[in-house]
């Protein structure tokens, strides 16, 4: 069986890989420039994943029309606007968070419950500069095309709906649609599946989930602004430190 992994080269399309690879799949891997400021960092991570687990089907796109579109902060310069516009969005996505869990608590909710705490579709004003408009489902559908040319029965991607800081394509109701989309416009005899295994992780579970499957967590690269050190203070940077130190470990890629 083969299945295509969208793979970044992140912490969470990392984790994705590995299990793939324990559900039984022989993994054929993805990844796509699309003009973001770290691009030759993550070609760089998605490279050394590939070699890591030996991947032989591999391949790597330019949609760089994307930046052309624009509408996103990750496709610009960065700055200290950007950086005050990306802290505040983090520190409000975190205040809302530990106030949603507060109040799970004091109802005794277990908090972190994906079936406790059903997403809601985000408003405008709450979606992220960091935000590339459909980018999904762009990748999604050069993914199937893959799929279909060389018999992939399954589409794996690191999306995580919990900490996608309000990103409307990581959503389940999202992938749900695209499966939709997949079955009726592909050939009668192709059966292609979405999977998204860490879709209702926090990042700290994620972490785990590397560690119980030995995922390459080293190799793996987060961080929006900086191919050199990861900066530590970007979304991104945040949210991946902040589910190594719920989760008791330590990220091991250099910070800042």
């Amino acid at each position: 069986m083969i299945a295509i992994i969208l793979l970044s080269g992140g912490m969470d399309s990392c984790v994705t890989l590995a299990h793939a690879i324990a559900d039984g799949y022989t993994p054929a891997a993805l990844h796509v420039n699309y003009g973001q400021r770290t691009q030759t960092r993550e070609l760089k991570a998605y490279t050394d994943l590939c070699d890591h687990y030996g991947i032989t089907q591999r391949l790597v796109v330019d949609i760089s029309h994307l930046a052309a579109i624009g509408g996103s902060s990750l496709l610009g310069e960065p700055g200290g606007e950007l950086a005050g516009e990306l802290a505040g969005e983090l520190a409000g996505e975190l205040a809302g968070e530990l106030a949603g869990e507060l109040a799970g608590e004091l109802a005794g909710e277990p908090t972190g419950s994906p079936t406790q705490r059903p997403p809601q579709r985000p408003t405008r004003s709450q979606i992220p500069a960091t935000y590339v408009p459909f980018r999904n489902a762009n990748i999604l559908a050069i993914a199937t095309s893959w799929a279909e040319v060389i018999g992939a029965e399954a589409l794996y991607i690191g999306a995580v709906e919990e900490d996608s800081s309000g990103y409307p394509d990581c959503t389940e109701a999202f992938f749900r649609a695209f499966q939709d989309v997949i079955n009726t416009g592909t050939k009668p005899e192709t059966n292609i599946t979405i999977k998204t295994p860490v879709i209702h992780h926090r990042k700290s579970q994620i972490v785990l989930d590397g560690e119980r499957l030995l995922a390459p967590l080293h190799l793996s690269w987060s961080c929006y602004q900086s191919e050199g050190e990861a900066c530590g203070t970007c979304d991104s940077c945040k949210l991946r430190l902040r589910g190594f130190s719920e989760a008791g470990r330590v990220d091991p890629i250099p910070y800042r």
